[in-house]
């Protein structure tokens, strides 16, 4: 890179820090800022390398997929699925990177977190793409932006994506955009983010489209027992509901004898380009294996009646 572009990407790096420092006080003020962000130390002994990881699910090209064929082999029967170029022609893969992201969006504000309060925590682009090459955090801030296509600058990245012909059908859509529950995300985070184990609220499925960096996933039916997911209390300590918690603690247990065979998760090692798609009721858990994954994922209110197979929209619930 040029001395000229160097300049261009640079940032602050004490006015960084305090900016970091603040959004770390107001989304995790349980952890003390300045030492209990690293204590357990999984920067260097959590293992995020790409193998061995198990990847079961079954991928499917969407030029050899029809609608009508996705929503009777996968949608209906509430089965996973990676689906591989719906990105093709998308923008999204040359302009988010993350030295066009932090140039375009340099002093954009996005959503890292929540404050006790309910309270968004946000961060500017340039100091977070600062974060997510410097940290070293156990379980670190991470982008989960639902408003991005409400904001004047930052809804230029809906241009950049669209949506995949199977998600088309959302019946979300005619409860009108002030009534309409978050259905988009703009998502991104350095190696060792990720979202807890938990299943999509609203009856609702989902699909995640990576466009940068690799990810790990981990499913479960929807029948397995909540005290078997999750973080039992000894084990979490300030961490309990951290996906690099759940794949230390939990996952282990997950290929015991003991485990009910019923039970036994579905596991993805996601690549760039890949669109998984996640029926409602799945139980799952997303881990960040890299530090540049960018990533758009949105829900889907359209869900089918296994008893009729007709398109019904889930009354909302817990």
């Amino acid at each position: 890179m040029s001395s000229s572009s160097n300049e261009m990407y640079s940032v602050d790096e004490h006015r960084a820090k305090r900016r970091i420092k603040e959004a770390k006080s107001k989304a995790r003020p349980e952890l003390d800022v300045n030492s209990g962000w690293d204590v357990l130390d999984y920067a260097n002994n959590f293992d995020v390398g790409l193998y061995p990881i198990r990847d079961d699910v079954e991928r499917v090209r969407s030029d050899e997929l029809t609608v009508d064929d996705f929503v009777e082999r996968y949608e209906k029967p509430y089965k996973p699925v990676v689906l591989l170029g719906v990105q093709d022609n998308w923008r999204a893969k040359d302009k988010w990177s993350l030295e066009r992201l932090q140039y375009k969006y340099r002093n954009q504000k996005f959503k890292c977190g929540e404050d006790n309060e309910g309270y968004s925590v946000k961060m500017k682009m340039k100091y977070f793409v600062y974060y997510m090459e410097n940290n070293k955090d156990d379980s670190p801030l991470y982008i989960f932006d639902s408003n991005y296509g409400d904001h004047p600058r930052r809804k230029k990245l809906l241009n950049d994506y669209e949506v995949p012909k199977y998600f088309r059908d959302d019946l979300f859509r005619y409860s009108g955009e002030d009534r309409r529950p978050p259905y988009r995300w703009f998502v991104m985070g350095s190696a060792r983010s990720g979202t807890g184990i938990h299943i999509d609220p609203l009856g609702t499925s989902a699909w995640n489209a990576l466009v940068y960096g690799y990810k790990r996933w981990c499913l479960l039916p929807t029948h397995t027992p909540r005290e078997l997911v999750k973080v039992r209390p000894d084990e979490g300590g300030k961490h309990p509901d951290e996906a690099v918690t759940w794949f230390r603690y939990v996952y282990p247990r997950t290929k015991l004898s003991s485990w009910p065979k019923d039970c036994k998760p579905l596991e993805i090692l996601q690549r760039p380009g890949e669109t998984v798609f996640i029926p409602g009721g799945w139980w799952h858990v997303v881990l960040n294996l890299t530090s540049e994954v960018v990533q758009n994922c949105r829900r889907n209110g359209t869900v089918f009646s296994r008893k009729k197979g007709q398109m019904s929209l889930q009354s909302p619930t817990a």
